[in-house]
């Protein structure tokens, strides 16, 4: 079922929860490790969300593009994968083979980093400035579960290229996706 994060659970200028998690590639990676000098995107993805499907190889591209105008970049899977073996660790490593992840993509077994960010679905995009306070809280882009429209706005993008230039966008339209699969109480 698709959701999206309500006005109310959008809290701009909060910090970056820190975080420590293993990563696809064998490492471990912090907040420190993955944030730019001039901002940071944590993305909360799964593998088997259709929302996600849709725009990886955008979100990819796009990912690119920023972490080579030093903003850093790291996605998170959190969905339960006993309940979706779908999002297991292992099939987490061949989803970013497959589509070339060149930033970290982060298992949160626990659950604990999405609970502390407040996400709500997949994807759900957080961006931060540099000095980690959240001032973006919106989507990749119009594309939704389809390719945008010729000459659509990379939304993410020019929300991020704002940030590190200190001028954070007031118009932002929510991600909308899947909601994150969360562990039974």
């Amino acid at each position: 079922m698709a959701t999206t994060p309500s006005a109310d659970e959008i809290a701009f200028g909060t910090a970056a929860p820190a975080f420590s998690l293993p990563a696809t590639d064998g490492k471990t990676y912090a907040l420190d490790d993955v944030a730019g000098p001039k901002g940071t995107v944590v993305v909360f993805i799964c593998n088997h969300c259709p929302y996600v499907k849709a725009v990886i190889d955008r979100l990819v591209a796009d990912a690119k593009v920023l972490m080579a105008e030093g903003i850093g970049f790291a996605a998170v899977c959190a969905n339960d994968a006993a309940g979706y073996p779908e999002d297991s660790f292992e099939k987490m490593k061949g989803f970013a083979a497959a589509h070339g992840f060149p930033f970290p993509y982060l298992h949160d077994e626990a659950q604990d980093v999405a609970r502390a960010y407040g996400a709500v679905c997949t994807p759900d995009f957080f961006g931060y400035d540099a000095a980690r306070k959240l001032r973006y809280r919106g989507r990749l882009d119009e594309g939704r579960m389809g390719t945008p429209r010729p000459g659509a706005k990379r939304e993410l993008v020019e929300a991020m290229r704002a940030v590190a230039a200190g001028k954070p966008p007031a118009d932002q339209t929510p991600s909308i996706g899947c909601s994150i699969k969360w562990k039974a109480a």
